[in-house]
């Protein structure tokens, strides 16, 4: 049955082959099918572009249109306005002829003063080109009117003639020079103005003449006639009282050829449109009152805007037209094309793309060979990364372990700064050596953060050591501060924080010539309560760069993202009174390897990844980073981190309880600063601003010490020196801060006798307590408790653990075995050194007497991995008894080194120069403490 199965199987997936390679699989029904395809492809696209070209040509038709109807009613809107404030500015006239002409006696108005008011008021009447001015006069009043005025009322048909008796004129007194020959014709005389009037003054609005030629100028125009009132009527008065208490006529002449061409000449031309207006209150036969005379055939497209002009009797009409035709629409054209185009190129495509399946196949394979190629280079890579690394680190190794040995020898206060200060620098070096390393893993992606209790403070104090000689050589104050919300353990990367700080301030001291540099730390909360009241002063008195700006970001985050419980953030700043960074360069400032200038790096040095690094560092601590920097004013850049918060076992030292110091300032920052590093002594501090209140102080409270700005001390000293309280025998120490650039005045001060003892900034607490130290006269004492404070928390731990232990130490370079085994032999233990791989296998070649060993990586002839593995088969071979813990001792701090050594059989990682606190981590795993048993 499996047999018959099977040969079903097979004839079905044979017909199925003959089937595809007879018909589909041959070349031609493929061709055949492809061409077919290609024309229907190439059909349905051309209908559809041709349709989109329909389709946007009539939408660009009906945005023609748009366009017309929004210029016209523009045009139609602005002829209006303007024709209203003329028609405003005419009422207000004739209120101004009743109140100043009629209701005066006599006339404070004759034809001069009306002439030169109405041409001077001119432009209130923008589309007016004339006013005149007749008064209402009957016919028992005209010989009377005509001997006043000294002329005869003129008809205006016939002006040479007599007037014919009338009921009642209207003649002309008052005319704009303009149209001053109107003046004595009677403008009931003609129709169309006797209409006007009867109509202005029986309605009490104005009123509109249809377009008439004006008598002079012969050009078409329009009357608008307002009705002057002896008296003011209410607004409900009736038609009869209005003619009776009518009193003169107003009208003003409107030239609309000149006047609207003139109003909408410039933008017509700009636009290219032509505008008609024309009178239609008799639909049929509409009156054109201005034309645009314009010949030229548009697109038929037209546009009517109506006018009101304020006569509800009269209707007006604005026409627009373009006067050239629409332009081709290039868009609809361009797309329709494109969209032809588009479809040619992709069946070129898709025809393309058959015939290249086979090249395409065989650029996969070249590039599969290459991808292997880049991974091997990658090796490579971070195998000469390992490489450069312990070639680098192993000298650095040997220093710093001399410079540990060099502190456990008998040192005075001053040599162990030095020495402290020695060591902090190569572990700077060592630091500033791992930038490359850390920019391998940032760009791998494999950085990570340790999570260790550590003292702020005294990664500061680091800092601090490390770059006072600089700062003294340039003359430049280098203070940090550190509020008291700030924890004193705290939970993070001691390390990490130590290099981005270290990296800001030694960017600071690079480019800072003068003035100072101020390391500042705070909680994230402090700087929200208080970024908006920040003081102003500086610690130099030099301005700086506001860092509220920063501050203020930093806030708005926090308050957006929000913070978890279990972690703190920390605001640390670094301010400066440098060159600043140019505006154009502070948007690269973070890019890898990109330097502010060209003459940067040729005048300071450097890289230029330390704040790509920061960057990333700050990122991982899940914080953020930023600056503001003002040119030839300085920059300041802060940075948040989120840190744990741990508990501090160590007890305060009480060798200054009780002292009460007084810090004399004139600017509060700096001696904030002072008496932070006071407080941190345990001293109670006290502040004040000047040497009168000082002396005022002394009065008051007994004081152990006063610390005196050199400054504020060359100022007045004088009377200071003078009072009786000094020269008692119980008188508080005097001590005065100076700054690195005064250092040959220092030194005169220092070296005349009965002078205060003088500190060159900047301040430390170890400098501040062996000031204090010499002064109570306990120099041998401090000194004990300094050395037994310099080798750390975990010296009595390692003591415990190490002492009268066996170790073997094996590494081919001498250096490295005179610091590891005086490093191990300063705990007690019992060090046998080996320089080889093969000395080591003879030595712990079971039963031996060691009970660990610590084995160099990187040897010749045979290194530690192999030798390591060749141990492990010798303690299979004697039955599993033995056991010897084994700890790599390399410089690489390459991940994959770490991992090598577990998977070789190594039982931990030691990495150089040794650390007390990573050699106690270690070795804890393997070795019991004898006094935590007996406790």
């Amino acid at each position: 049955m499996q047999e018959k199965g099977s040969c079903r199987w097979r004839l079905a997936r044979g017909w199925r082959s003959r089937l595809y390679n007879h018909y589909l699989g041959s070349k031609k029904l493929r061709e055949t099918w492809w061409r077919k395809f290609l024309v229907l492809w190439v059909t349905g696209w051309g209908l559809l572009a041709l349709w989109i070209f329909c389709f946007m040509n009539l939408q660009a038709a009906e945005k023609r249109k748009e366009t017309l109807a929004s210029m016209c009613d523009e045009r139609a809107s602005m002829l209006q306005d303007q024709f209203n404030v003329s028609m405003n500015h005419l009422q207000a006239l004739a209120i101004l002829i009743s109140t100043f002409h009629h209701s005066k006696h006599p006339s404070a108005i004759d034809q001069a003063t009306f002439a030169g008011y109405t041409e001077r008021t001119a432009f209130e009447r923008p589309l007016t080109s004339g006013v005149a001015y007749a008064v209402k006069v009957l016919h028992r009043e005209r010989e009377e009117f005509e001997r006043r005025q000294g002329w005869s009322i003129k008809r205006m048909d016939a002006q040479d003639s007599a007037t014919e008796a009338q009921e009642e004129y209207a003649p002309v007194i008052f005319a704009q020079d303009t149209i001053k020959h109107v003046v004595s014709l009677d403008m009931f005389s003609g129709k169309e103005d006797r209409d006007n009037v009867l109509r202005a003054r029986e309605s009490g609005r104005g009123v509109l003449t249809a377009p008439l030629r004006l008598i002079k100028s012969k050009r078409l125009g329009v009357i608008l006639t307002f009705a002057v009132y002896k008296s003011e009527l209410p607004s409900n008065a009736s038609p009869r009282e209005r003619i009776d208490a009518a009193i003169g006529y107003l009208g003003g002449v409107f030239d609309i050829e000149a006047l609207v061409d003139k109003l909408l000449h410039q933008l017509a031309c700009k636009h290219s449109i032509a505008v008609d207006v024309y009178d239609t209150t008799d639909p049929s036969y509409p009156i054109s009152m201005y034309s645009a005379n314009d010949t030229a055939v548009g697109d038929g497209m037209f546009h009517h805007s109506s006018l009101n002009f304020g006569d509800p009797l009269r209707r007006h009409e604005m026409h627009c037209r373009f006067t050239r035709k629409p332009p081709l629409p290039w868009i609809a054209v361009t797309t329709s094309i494109g969209t032809w185009v588009i479809t040619l190129l992709v069946g070129y495509i898709f025809n393309a793309t058959v015939n290249r399946i086979a090249k395409v196949e065989d650029d996969y394979r070249q590039m599969t060979e290459l991808k292997k190629r880049a991974e091997m280079a990658d090796i490579a890579k971070s195998q000469f990364l390992a490489t450069v690394s312990h070639e680098i680190r192993t000298p650095m190794n040997g220093v710093l372990g001399m410079l540990q040995m060099l502190m456990d020898t008998d040192l005075d206060l001053t040599q162990q700064d030095f020495v402290r200060t020695a060591q902090a620098s190569g572990k700077a070096l060592v630091s500033l050596i791992n930038e490359v390393l850390d920019q391998a893993k940032i760009e791998s992606g494999k950085l990570e953060l340790e999570a260790v209790r550590f003292d702020l403070r005294a990664v500061l104090d680091d800092v601090l050591s490390l770059f006072s000689g600089k700062s003294q050589e340039k003359g430049i104050e280098l203070a940090v501060y550190v509020t008291d919300k700030v924890p004193e353990i705290l939970i993070g990367d001691p390390g990490r924080m130590r290099q981005i700080i270290t990296n800001l301030v030694g960017n600071s001291i690079k480019f800072t010539e003068k003035g100072h540099i101020f390391l500042t730390v705070h909680l994230l909360e402090e700087v929200t309560e208080s970024v908006e009241g920040e003081d102003l002063n500086t610690l130099s008195g030099a301005p700086v760069a506001d860092k509220k700006q920063v501050w203020q970001k930093f806030s708005k985050a926090h308050v957006e993202t929000g913070s978890s419980f279990d972690s703190i953030h920390i605001v640390v700043s670094v301010e400066d009174t440098g060159v600043g960074i140019p505006l154009e360069a502070q948007s690269r400032v973070f890019t890898p390897f990109m330097q502010v200038g060209p003459s940067v790096s040729r005048i300071h040095g450097g890289t230029g990844i330390g704040l790509s690094i920061c960057k990333c560092l700050v990122g991982l601590m899940k914080g953020e980073i930023g600056f503001v920097s003002v040119p030839r004013v300085g920059s300041t850049f802060s940075f948040t981190a989120a840190l744990g918060q741990g508990r501090s076992n160590e007890l305060r030292s009480l060798e200054f309880e009780g002292l009460r110091a007084l810090v004399v300032d004139p600017r509060p920052v700096r001696a904030a600063f002072t008496k932070y590093q006071l407080c941190r002594l345990g001293i109670i501090v006290d502040m004040v601003s000047d040497l009168g209140e000082a002396i005022s102080f002394l009065t008051k409270v007994d004081l152990s010490i006063v610390l005196v700005e050199k400054e504020e001390w060359l100022r007045d000293s004088g009377r200071f020196q003078q009072n009786s309280l000094l020269k008692n025998s119980t008188c508080p120490k005097i001590f005065i801060l100076a700054n690195p650039s005064n250092s040959s005045k220092v030194s005169s001060l220092e070296s005349s006798e009965g002078e205060p003892a003088v500190i060159i900034k900047p301040l430390r607490a170890s400098i501040l307590a062996v000031a204090l130290q010499q002064m109570m006269g306990s120099r041998a004492g401090v000194k004990e408790d300094s050395n037994h404070r310099g080798r750390g928390s975990s010296l009595p731990s390692l003591s415990g653990l190490l002492l009268g232990k066996s170790i073997l130490v094996v590494d081919d370079n001498v250096v490295n075995l005179r610091v590891a085994a005086g490093a191990l032999k300063k705990y007690g233990a019992e060090v046998i050194c080996a320089d080889s791989g093969k000395k080591a296998i003879a030595l712990l070649q079971p039963p031996h007497k060691f009970d660990a060993c610590f084995m160099d990586i990187q040897m010749p002839e045979m290194d530690g991995f192999e030798a390591t593995k060749r141990i492990r088969e010798m303690e299979k071979e004697a039955d599993g008894q033995w056991h010897i813990p084994i700890l790599a001792m390399t410089a690489d701090v390459i991940q994959a080194t770490h991992e090598a050594c577990i998977k070789s059989g190594m039982d931990g990682y030691v990495s150089k120069p040794f650390e007390g606190e990573q050699l106690y981590r270690e070795v804890a795993r393997f070795f019991k403490n004898p006094g935590k048993e007996n406790q």
